[in-house]
C-alpha cells in the first residue's frame, strides 16, 4: 500500500475516533444524565472504562513505545465486547421505545462505533510489524503523528499553566503506570466479579 494512502487511512481512523469514540459518547453521557436514564449511563460508564485504553495507547505512542501499537489492536476489540456483553443492559435497552431520541441515538452509536472499532483493529493489524522492529519503520511513523501533535499541545499547556515540562518520557511513564493499574483492575474483574455475577452489569 502506498505510504500516502496508508497515512490517509490512519488519519481517517483518528478523525472518526474523535467523533465516535470521544465526542458523541460525551454528548450521550450528558444527555443520559439529564434524562436520568440509568441503563444508558451504566453502558456509557462501562464504555469509558474500556475506552481509556485508547488514551493509554496514545501516551505510550507519544514515548514511541511499541506496546502502544498492541493496545490499538486490543482496545477496539474490548470496546466492541463491552458494548454488547451485558445481558441486563441489552434487555433494558431493548425495552426503550424504538423511536425515542436518546435510545435511538445510542443504538445508532453502538452499531457505528462497533463497525469503526472493527475497522480500526483491522488497520492496526497491518502495523503489527512495528512491534518487532520498533517504530522506526516508515509506515509506523503514520501512527506517531497524532500522538506527537497531542504531545505538542499538552507541552504548551503545561508550560503555560503549570510552568512544568510535559515530555515524551513523562507521557510514557504515565502510560505504563495507568496500564499497570488497568491490568490489576481487569484481573480483579475477571477473577472475582465475572464468576460471581456473569454477564450482569448491575451498578458496575
Amino acid at each position: 500500500m502506498p505510504d500516502p494512502l496508508y497515512r490517509s487511512l490512519v488519519w481517517l481512523a483518528v478523525r472518526l475516533g474523535l467523533l465516535f469514540a470521544v465526542g458523541l459518547p460525551l454528548v450521550l453521557l450528558g444527555w443520559a444524565a439529564l434524562r436520568q436514564e440509568g441503563a444508558l449511563r451504566r453502558l456509557l460508564g462501562l464504555y469509558w472504562k474500556v475506552a481509556s485504553l485508547l488514551l493509554i495507547a496514545v501516551l505510550l505512542l507519544t514515548n514511541q513505545a511499541a506496546l502502544g501499537m498492541a493496545l490499538l489492536l486490543i482496545a477496539p476489540l474490548l470496546i466492541v465486547a463491552v458494548l454488547w456483553f451485558w445481558v441486563d443492559l441489552n434487555e433494558e435497552l431493548a425495552d426503550f421505545p424504538t423511536w425515542r431520541g436518546l435510545p435511538l441515538t445510542v443504538r445508532i452509536w453502538r452499531w457505528s462505533l462497533s463497525l469503526y472499532c472493527l475497522g480500526l483493529a483491522a488497520l492496526a493489524v497491518t502495523a503489527l510489524p512495528c512491534l518487532g522492529g520498533g517504530l522506526e519503520r516508515p509506515f509506523c511513523a503514520a501512527w506517531l503523528e497524532a500522538p506527537g501533535g497531542l504531545h505538542g499541545s499538552l507541552a504548551q499547556l503545561f508550560g503555560f499553566v503549570f510552568g512544568a515540562s510535559w515530555t515524551p518520557a513523562v507521557a510514557g511513564f504515565l502510560g505504563y503506570a495507568a496500564l499497570a493499574g488497568y491490568g490489576v483492575g481487569l484481573l480483579q474483574w475477571l477473577l472475582v466479579r465475572l464468576p460471581r455475577q456473569g454477564r450482569v452489569a448491575g451498578e458496575f
